[in-house]
């Protein structure tokens, strides 16, 4: 039998260079529409989403984000290679619940970058940022909380899983192949006690 959301889960990577092809908003929303899906605490939802795709706006907010640090410098997209949207998760601090909007924002997130990854479009979560910038940029009021940006693009490098041995660190080929460790089933399984 055929499961094509775990093929989809299996294929994902993180990407850190785009080709210069522009999103389509269809698609944009649609993303966000997939991360609005998500369960939330007590059905709260107190996630909002800020598809930033003006050019100005995704220039001003590049360099306020950190990019592969195992790999720095060659981790961050070259000129030409920028992310061609982000989609900045915001919290909406009146309705949050404390502690919890952390597990809604990784199922949403998990669920937004999967749908992209359905439409061929790569991303990479950036929790690394210079949140207090961005949020300026994007006029964030003062009663939400910037938890992360998502960089996206159509990839334009190749990234592949491997089973880890002892190091988590990812790294480059000589071919610029991202090559990225999990650790192996049999290590993390455990049935009915550890």
């Amino acid at each position: 039998m055929e499961n094509k959301v775990y093929e989809l889960i299996g294929k994902r990577r993180s990407i850190r260079k785009f080709l210069p092809k522009t999103i389509a908003k269809d698609a944009l929303n649609r993303m966000v529409d997939a991360a609005r899906l998500a369960p939330s605490a007590a059905n709260m939802q107190p996630l909002e989403y800020i598809i930033v795709d003006q050019k100005e706006q995704r220039e001003k907010i590049f360099p306020l984000t950190k990019w592969a640090g195992y790999i720095s410098p060659e981790g961050t997209p070259a000129p030409g290679e920028e992310p061609m949207a982000y989609i900045a998760v915001v919290i909406n601090q009146q309705i949050a619940k404390a502690g919890y909007y952390l597990i809604d924002c990784g199922l949403a997130v998990e669920n937004l970058i999967l749908t992209a990854l359905q439409d061929g479009i790569g991303s990479c979560i950036i929790g690394a940022c210079n949140k207090e910038k961005i949020a300026g940029i994007i006029k964030l009021p003062a009663n939400y909380q910037l938890e992360l940006v998502i960089a996206l693009g159509y990839p334009a490098q190749s990234s592949i899983v491997f089973d880890m041995d002892s190091s988590v660190k990812y790294y480059l080929d000589d071919n610029k192949t991202m090559h990225v460790p999990k650790r192996q089933l049999k290590d993390i399984l455990h049935y009915n006690q550890y």
